[in-house]
């Protein structure tokens, strides 16, 4: 088929617009795969950045291009869009036509996360090869990005653009069209068994060389712009291109990572960035490495820099954000330990000569998730609300922590059915993510004893970290670490003494050459010091500090227990009462009751559940910090003697002030905990409040106005009759004030005094009319008279004079 004439590139463009919108979506992609196929590269030169922006959306969020996040599996448009933008698809196709020819495309440094751009507007190169030689000089704000590039850029950054929802488009995250796209871009590009399929169109022009040496009139100064990357020097120095084709075809591998790495995990603030990638940091790293005494040679650091959380950004990630990390965290996992065995116990010598795919597999985690995904985690601990949807960065962190869960082998199962043995073979994970596990886990603590644990999501997460932290050797494997980190450094410079001595122990971080110990402990301290700086104040994990939280924790948890079991009860009371004349509110006439029988049928359900998380909870705490069963039997004795029936009632703890009871922190914990709270009530006028539904809405509004109009006319009759103190007053003011029975239920009440004195007046209130309950038993007494032979006014004058008996009554037991 011959190919068609040449248009003009606006042309061709103009008329891509045209049809952009008025055609469907399988229309478009076929007539775009065709195009695709049949110009070259120089006409698709012009729609290609067109193209990327109709698909992804602007970066801004105001074009939504094809809703990637919202488009759901069982939508009709989900396998058109798969299709097209698979990695053997017709967009793909576009980009290698387009990289074979060295075509650039500008991507704004303005749509970059806040630490990457004030880095560049700082005039610090990014430590990250990835941004090496992309900088226009002088300065236009704008990348110089080869077409691979340019589409991953723009796809990973339509993650964190802001979007306005479409109304009515709801749906899982792991369903939509841009978590799977990526998921499939990670396996095609980081695959866990065999190489990265070639471009087909395999161009020596495509290869990504190691980044040039700039001009030395160029006023940035990167501190991390004289190291190129692992991989792309095996690409530079390697012979020929054809011998091995994985060789020049890593380089995609590379770029995505580092793309997905720095779009979505790199969120903190310039002054931290210089921090970590200070010369006095790497030197304080080399100085450990060469058994130098860091102390003495690294300039003191500034106040306060070994803490993150001074450094970080207002940055929020959303759920969905989240989500498609812990996607790439697992991903990763999984790559790296399809690492071949031979290349694992293979010398040091022999690294240079294994493949490039296998030496990304060697450190992609250390290298290019570590540092970013930890400061990325504890951002989320330190901002994210207190809800349910915490769960989403829960999982991402246990899935960080468990790399054994994603080898593909099958752990030995203990007998009683426990968690799984961790392999010995992951201490030197442990020790080298040590802030991962220890840090971490505190930040959770902290969150753990300022969440409401009677909520079953809430206890489930508290169970799901008790149960990796449960399984055995990580605890063991997490206390050795713990004491490498705290291995005096004049023990270190003896054993180095002995081993450092000669060139031939170089600085390599992919050394084994060294004592075991020796590096295992310079692992940890450099994997401490790089992230927390120098003057961290570590906190032991199985210290006496974090002990004393972890029992405050399972005081907590002990007291949601016994507050869901009380809800539990209460809930199954409620289910006994209720009846067919509960919806008449015979069974409960409190105005103000919260819960419906449905919702503590839900409850109940709930209580269940929570019960079951605490309990295991309980039980993995015990054992992660070995608490003996007597320490634990005199926790329990503890909660219970406080949380009683009486001490159940009573308020939170309060401290009177003019404005009425301020909370103590006590009191907060004892309202999160269940353990006490305010009795909850309508504190307006008692004819104001709001329709229930127990009642009739026209009745409830006739009888206010005539109760008001009665009240306005005869009002100071009504206080005479009340101010009397015998019998005709005590009846009075039983039907015409409710002062007293108010004034007796705000006493209790945490309301200002001033507020809660307010003098009351005599009124008739005949609200009591407009209740379904009253007017079903009205009913009965009628037909009952009626069955007797009586009339209407003979009916409703015994009516009367039965209220008036038993009123009558009442008031004398009252007054006895």
């Amino acid at each position: 088929m011959a190919a068609p004439a040449l248009q003009q590139p606006s042309y061709l463009l103009a008329n891509l617009k045209a049809d952009w919108t008025n055609k469907p979506l399988h229309q478009r992609c076929h007539e775009l795969s065709k195009i695709i196929d049949d110009y070259p590269a120089k006409e698709l030169h012009a729609i290609f950045p067109w193209l990327v922006e109709s698909v992804f959306g602007s970066l801004d969020g105001i074009l939504s291009g094809w809703n990637l996040r919202f488009l759901q599996a069982r939508s009709a448009e989900y396998n058109i869009a798969m299709d097209f933008l698979d990695p053997s698809g017709a967009m793909m196709k576009l980009v290698y036509k387009l990289q074979a020819e060295e075509y650039k495309y500008e991507f704004p440094v303005s749509y970059l996360p806040g630490p990457i751009k004030s880095s560049i507007h700082a005039g610090v190169l990014p430590d990250c090869p990835l941004f090496h030689n992309k900088i226009q000089f002088p300065m236009s704000g704008l990348l110089l990005l080869n077409p691979f590039e340019y589409y991953m850029f723009s796809f990973a950054s339509s993650l964190i653009a802001p979007k306005n929802y479409p109304p009515g488009q709801h749906g899982s995250c792991s369903d939509s069209t841009y978590f799977v796209l990526v998921n499939t871009y990670l396996k095609y590009f980081l695959p866990t068994e065999g190489n990265v399929p070639p471009s087909p169109f395999s161009d020596t022009r495509g290869t990504v060389a190691s980044p040039a040496p700039r001009s030395p009139n160029v006023p940035y100064v990167g501190y991390g712009g004289h190291s190129t990357s692992l991989l792309k020097r095996h690409i530079t120095h390697q012979p020929s291109v054809n011998a091995d084709p994985a060789a020049q075809e890593i380089w995609r591998s590379e770029t995505l990572l580092q793309v997905f790495v720095e779009m979505w995990l790199h969120h903190y603030s310039l002054e931290m960035y210089q921090k970590l990638q200070s010369p006095q940091v790497k030197l304080a790293l080399l100085q450990y490495r060469l058994s130098m005494s860091s102390m003495l040679c690294q300039p003191p650091a500034p106040p306060g820099s070994g803490t993150l959380h001074t450094y970080q950004e207002p940055f929020t990630p959303s759920e969905e954000h989240v989500l498609v990390v812990r996607l790439l965290v697992k991903h990763l996992h999984a790559f790296s330990s399809s690492l071949k065995q031979e290349s694992i116990s293979s010398s040091p010598s022999a690294h240079s000569h294994s493949s490039p795919l296998e030496e990304l597999k060697r450190v992609v985690v250390q290298r290019f998730v570590q540092q970013k995904l930890y400061v990325f985690l504890q951002h989320c601990f330190g901002h994210w609300p207190l809800d349910a949807s915490f769960r989403a960065v829960l999982e991402t962190w246990l899935s960080y922590v468990q790399p054994w869960r994603y080898t593909g082998e099958k752990n030995n199962m203990q007998a009683d059915g426990q968690n799984r043995i961790v392999p010995d073979k992951w201490a030197s994970f442990v020790q080298e993510n040590l802030l991962m596990y220890t840090k971490l886990f505190q930040g959770f603590l902290n969150r753990a004893m300022r969440t409401d644990l009677v909520n079953a999501k809430n206890a489930l997460m508290v169970f799901r970290v008790a149960k990796v932290f449960v399984q055995p050797n990580l605890s063991e494997m997490i206390q050795k670490a713990e004491q490498l980190f705290l291995e005096p450094e004049h023990a270190i410079l003896q054993r180095q003494n002995r081993v450092f001595l000669t060139p031939s122990h170089g600085v390599s971080f992919l050394s084994s050459r060294q004592p075991v110990r020796t590096d295992s402990v310079f692992k940890v301290k450099s994997h401490v010091y790089s992230l927390e700086g120098q003057d961290c104040q570590y906190n032991l994990m199985f210290g006496p500090d974090l002990r004393k939280n972890v029992l405050k924790l399972i005081q907590i948890i002990a007291q949601a227990r016994q507050t869901a079991k009380r809800i539990s009860d209460h809930s199954t009371e409620m289910a006994a009462n209720n009846s067919f004349l509960s919806w008449f509110a015979v069974g409960s006439s409190d105005h103000n009751n919260t819960f419906t029988g449905g919702e503590m049928d839900d409850m109940g359900e709930g209580v269940k559940k929570t019960h079951e998380f605490l309990d295991k909870a309980l039980d993995y705490l015990c054992q992660i910090f070995r608490l003996n069963a007597g320490q634990l039997s005199q926790l329990m004795v503890n909660v219970a003697s406080v949380d009683d029936e009486g001490a159940s009632k009573q308020l939170p703890d309060c401290i009177p002030s003019e404005n009425g009871f301020v909370l103590t922190d006590l009191g907060r914990l004892q309202i999160i905990s269940g353990l006490r709270r305010f009795e909850i009530e309508y504190q307006g006028d008692p004819e104001l409040q709001p329709i229930r539904s127990y009642e009739n809405a026209f009745l409830v509004r006739l009888m206010f106005q005539i109760s008001s109009f009665i009240n306005a006319r005869f009002g100071d009759h009504m206080e005479a009759l009340c101010s009397r103190q015998d019998l005709l007053g005590s009846i009075g003011r039983h039907y015409l004030s409710s002062s007293s029975k108010v004034a007796e239920q705000r006493r209790k009440s945490p309301v200002p005094r001033q507020r809660r004195d307010r003098p009351q007046r005599a009124r008739l209130s005949l609200r009591v009319l407009a209740s379904y309950r009253t007017l079903l038993i009205l009913l009965l007494l009628y037909m009952l008279f009626a069955l007797l032979s009586f009339g209407t006014l003979s009916s409703t004058g015994l009516v009367l004079i039965v209220s008036f008996l038993y009123e009558l009554l009442l008031i004398s037991f009252m007054k006895n």
